[in-house]
């Protein structure tokens, strides 16, 4: 297959603009999809073509399919990369996409479907020997005798978990066997209600992970890579706001081994493009909880420590070609950290959408900052409140929490709030400082914890 000569970009905000910036460099042709709301945006102005796909709300535009397909028919596009968020992870649309006749970039209709079923992924994971959280072999029984033997098996204290949930939502902990039954009907409650679907499962409580995840790369035939680690544990209510590559205090032989599973799960599962394994960390112990089929929010700390642009190996892999390196080519350099520039009140996490009146980036040695935002821009109310994304590098992570600490000195947004402030005090804590804090050390430092 040759190189493609045009893609569209079904997506918005700083990815629309980080893929355009692979396309542009590999002379292809780009064409930006956009709501009604995102119609001055910046990356609209710089595409080749751009088409209007929708009013404002995202489910009559960006997760419009069939006004997406359209998109790329009257363009003449050839492939579609997806973003992450809205379509990336819908099976359903990178079948259509290929029925359509035009290349998906990202993986394959079946592996999106297989990677996203809670159960399937769990048991395609132990099947490649990939460790995962101990719990019980899919649907929780109604017979009391088996739920309690299943929880003496896994070992106290246990969470009670949707089939059906997302987001924290339908998740019950369990410290004693006397409390067991009765949480169990009460989660099964919660889910009919919450989700249509009274089907829970049970998982081994970890009290204090860390989020670390794998990130992968994998083509057509047969090659697959890990490309090192990231750390993601400072987050609040399952959405993270820190990120870092590699994990501090993490033991590389460790992360070699997890990483070459991950690598041959990726084989044996057919993998194609860019992938993440995510993982809670406890007691030099990983278990597996999801993969994402798709570029992550955070792949930046990723390049920045390997030198490999994601984006562009993504159309590589799309358009037919092989891994150009092996594992042995992959070398970690330095230490990459990333902060979510959000629209919000940096404490109440309330959105703050509207114009932005002055806007002023930093620079400086190891400063990236991924951005679609100006003075003068609008943040539409309509979408996820991220209007960047601020990266810093050094040759260690004191360096780069140094630079991070300037490059937020140096930011100014006006006309809108945003969470900066809290990454000011994120980079003074001590805790942070020394490295290795909890999934929970956020949302507790916040006193906001269960809340």
């Amino acid at each position: 297959m040759a190189m493609f000569d045009k893609i569209l970009i079904a997506n918005r905000g700083e990815i629309a603009l980080r893929v355009q910036r692979a396309c542009r460099e590999l002379g292809i042709k780009t064409v930006a999809v956009h709501s009604e709301a995102d119609r001055e945006a910046k990356y609209v102005k710089l595409a080749d073509e751009s088409v209007c796909i929708g009013p404002a709300p995202s489910g009559q535009s960006y997760l419009n399919i069939p006004a997406v397909i359209s998109a790329a028919e009257v363009t003449d596009a050839q492939a579609i990369h997806p973003g992450y968020g809205f379509l990336s992870e819908n099976a359903d649309f990178a079948e259509r996409v290929e029925q359509s006749g035009f290349v998906f970039i990202g993986p394959r209709a079946e592996t999106i479907r297989l990677m996203g079923d809670k159960v399937s992924a769990k048991n395609a994971m132990k099947k490649a020997g990939v460790p995962c959280v101990p719990g019980s072999d899919g649907a929780l029984s109604d017979d009391p005798i088996e739920i309690i033997k299943t929880a003496k098996q896994v070992g106290y204290p246990v969470i009670i978990k949707a089939a059906g949930g997302g987001g924290g939502r339908g998740m019950r902990v369990v410290h004693t066997e006397a409390a067991l039954i009765a949480s169990v009907n009460m989660t099964k409650a919660e889910a009919q209600a919450a989700f249509g679907n009274p089907v829970v499962y049970m998982e081994k409580y970890l009290e204090k992970p860390r989020h670390i995840e794998i990130q992968v790369l994998a083509d057509q035939h047969g090659n697959a890579v890990f490309l090192g680690e990231r750390d993601c544990s400072m987050q609040r209510r399952h959405q993270k706001i820190i990120e870092e590559a590699p994990a501090p205090l993490l033991n590389t032989r460790l992360r070699d081994k997890i990483g070459e599973r991950c690598a041959e799960a990726c084989r044996k599962i057919n993998y194609r493009g860019a992938g993440t394994f995510e993982f809670l960390y406890e007691n030099n112990e990983f278990y597996f909880i999801e993969m994402n089929t798709r570029l992550q929010v955070e792949h930046t700390v990723t390049e920045m420590i390997t030198g490999i642009d994601l984006v562009q190996q993504q159309i590589f892999v799309a358009a037919g070609e092989k891994l150009k390196f092996r594992q042995k080519d992959v070398l970690l350099k330095g230490h990459a950290i990333e902060c979510r520039i959000n629209a919000e009140d940096p404490y109440s996490f309330v959105p703050s959408p509207g114009k932005i009146s002055a806007f002023h980036m930093p620079g400086g040695p190891g400063v990236r900052m991924d951005t679609h935002a100006y003075a003068g821009y609008t943040v539409p109310a309509h979408y996820d409140s991220m209007i960047g994304k601020l990266i810093t590098y050094g040759d260690t992570r004191n360096q780069a929490i140094a630079r991070m600490r300037i490059a937020l000195s140096e930011m100014m947004v006006s006309g809108i709030n945003t969470n900066i402030p809290l990454h000011v005090d994120l980079m003074a804590d001590a805790a942070f400082h020394t490295g290795g804090t909890s999934i929970h050390y956020l949302e507790q430092k916040l006193g906001i914890y269960n809340k």
